[in-house]
């Protein structure tokens, strides 16, 4: 067992786009509803009632579905995948903070933390040369090298763009509007960056095999 290869390495497996996409995104889904339904899952599950309100129940389960998501990831490819694995890091150790402390403030922090986390490690990536975006996108995008070193200037930047407005909004909003903030505005955000960087991709799209270039 050994970490995710690099995209265009020989022994790269890829992992289908829609299925990864669950893999990254199936946990913080569980997240928003065992917060909404936190009250109605702890009066069915004497277990969850213990861990207090809601957010603590919903944090509880969104490490249970971090760890499952990554043990997928790994069955499926026999590799450690390098961003489901720091952002679980992240995950479990915030999340258990903020379960062992009974303190929210980890719990809002982690998109603080995962999102400056992983701006500073593209930018730092391209200060080295090292375009390391191809590790998140590898399974929908053949990019070429100068494509790559685009797409990941512009989302280091976008995610560090986040870290500060999550920052602005945990402290500014109540708990329950945050919530709503995690799941619908940053993966809303996200979608809507992804669109506009569509025309950098098409324009860098390495061609397919067997195929002469456009």
């Amino acid at each position: 067992m050994t970490l995710e290869p690099a995209p265009n390495a020989p022994d790269h497996r890829s992992v289908n786009p829609l299925l990864k996409f669950a893999l990254e995104l199936g946990p913080l889904a569980v997240f928003f509803l065992a917060n909404a339904r936190g009250e109605w899952l702890a009066a069915r599950l004497p277990a969850l009632a213990v861990l207090g309100g809601p957010l603590f129940t919903a944090t509880a389960l969104f490490v249970v579905a971090t760890v499952i998501s990554l043990v997928v990831s790994l069955a499926l490819t026999r590799r450690l995948p390098i961003v489901p694995l720091v952002s679980g890091a992240v995950v479990l150790v915030f999340g258990g903070l903020a379960l062992w402390l009974h303190d929210e403030t980890f719990i809002k922090m982690k998109p603080t933390i995962i999102n400056g986390l992983f701006g500073a490690a593209l930018l730092g990536g391209l200060a080295f040369g090292k375009p390391l975006l191809g590790y998140v996108f590898d399974s929908a995008f053949r990019l070429t090298d100068e494509g790559w070193r685009k797409l990941t200037l512009r989302w280091g930047i976008f995610l560090i763009f986040l870290a500060v407005l999550n920052e602005v909004v945990w402290r500014s909003v109540p708990t329950d509007l945050w919530v709503t903030f995690k799941v619908f505005g940053l993966v809303g955000l996200t979608l809507v960056f992804t669109l506009f960087q569509l025309p950098l991709i098409n324009r860098y799209t390495l061609p397919e095999e067997g195929k002469p270039s456009p």
